[in-house]
């Protein structure tokens, strides 16, 4: 039987965000923001294993306490997103066929029943997939000036969320063939082998801490949910 593994790529400085620390450790809902993203997925007992994939050089893990089952920390993170996975993907030692998740560490908002979906909806499928969310609004392309070039139409425009799950063969095939600094999502890799992931439509709340302003949603989503 096929066993499931999570990878979380934690390796990132978060420059973008202009905290002291990365932002997958500002404090959000008395924890570390990244805990709610591990919490989620090792609440899924199908999961068998949640890896961590964090830098050498990290110097705030262990300044926490993390408390999760089936969680383990690979200190073994890259430069880029794909090479973090990549490496995680290699310490996991997973049979072929086995299936991989992996989720950013900042989409905090994460729950167990997006998970389960995308788990049931993919159980069969040849390729695998990803969540995502049909584009709702209208779509401009802007030139160099910051005008409106055009309006794109917008009907089978998707934004892709994590997680997404693929087979550790063919996500690792797919890694290993790829020039990690153009790589943005394990889907786009599986898309260079010449195959096409399924869409699982996901939610509004799975959205990734981008700049400061995200926390307040995050923590008035996260507060309701307690409540």
């Amino acid at each position: 039987m096929s066993r499931r593994y999570a990878i979380v790529p934690a390796a990132g400085s978060g420059s973008r965000f202009g905290a002291a620390c990365p932002k997958q450790y500002l404090q959000l809902a008395g924890r570390p923001l990244m805990w709610h993203t591990l919490a989620s997925l090792c609440a899924l007992e199908c999961i068998d294993k949640v890896v961590l994939v964090i830098s050498a050089q990290d110097e705030w893990f262990d300044d926490y306490e993390w408390d999760l089952p089936r969680l383990s920390v690979q200190r073994i993170g890259g430069p880029t997103r794909a090479e973090s996975v990549s490496n995680g993907l290699a310490a996991l030692d997973a049979a072929a066929d086995d299936w991989v998740l992996v989720h950013d560490a900042a989409r905090c908002c994460l729950t167990v029943g997006m998970v389960e979906r995308l788990l049931a909806e993919l159980a069969d499928d040849p390729v695998g997939g990803l969540l995502a969310l049909p584009v709702p609004d209208t779509v401009k392309r802007a030139d160099r000036d910051g005008r409106v070039a055009s309006t794109l139409p917008r009907s089978g425009l998707w934004l892709a969320q994590t997680p997404q799950m693929f087979r550790a063969g063919l996500l690792s095939r797919a890694l290993s063939d790829v020039d990690f600094d153009t790589i943005t999502d394990e889907a786009s890799a599986i898309e260079k082998l010449g195959y096409k992931p399924r869409l699982v439509e996901g939610d509004a709340s799975n959205f990734k801490i981008t700049w400061p302003r995200d926390l307040t949603l995050a923590r008035a989503i996260l507060a309701a949910r307690k409540e």
